[in-house]
């Protein structure tokens, strides 16, 4: 999955460079976010999983973040987060990601999430919107220079 970001999606392939460097370290790095521990400033807890096929191979990750009391998380970030493999995108994963994200939220007690996706990025959109989300607004984002769509998405259950 690495080399796949790294070649096809280097912006969101930086995002995972610790894990090349020291991957014991980076796990126990996500395990102590998920559970508040050694936060950066601004950072909030987040549950990150993996999203493995059968066979064993890394094709995305969800990143959960268990409240978004942080301006730039209310603006920018939302609740869910969701990355799917370059190689490996228009095949179902981010649906069955998002899914198994809602149901985590779920379990956290958050009856709707927040989720953001770049106006532009359509295949996103349509996930979001297939698992429920409803389309609040889209602005501009200081961030990440482009237009945002704001969705609200129902955990359900």
């Amino acid at each position: 999955m690495l080399n796949d970001f790294d070649a096809h999606d280097p912006d969101n392939g930086a995002f995972y460079a610790p894990a090349r460097q020291d991957f014991a370290a980076y796990v126990q790095q996500l395990l102590d976010e998920e559970a508040g521990l050694h936060l950066p400033e601004g950072f909030v807890p987040c549950s990150h999983r993996w999203l493995v096929t059968d066979a064993g191979q890394v094709v995305g990750v969800t990143r959960l973040r268990h409240h978004i009391d942080t301006p730039f998380l209310v603006n920018n970030g939302g609740h869910i987060g969701y990355d799917v493999a370059p190689s490996q995108r228009r095949r179902g994963f981010g649906h069955f990601a998002l899914a198994a994200a809602l149901g985590e939220a779920r379990k956290l007690g958050l009856a709707r999430v927040l989720l953001y996706a770049a106006e532009d990025n359509n295949p996103s959109r349509s996930t979001i919107v297939r698992a429920g989300g409803e389309l609040e607004s889209v602005s501009y984002s200081e961030f990440w220079k482009e237009n945002l769509c704001k969705y609200w998405v129902p955990t359900r259950g």
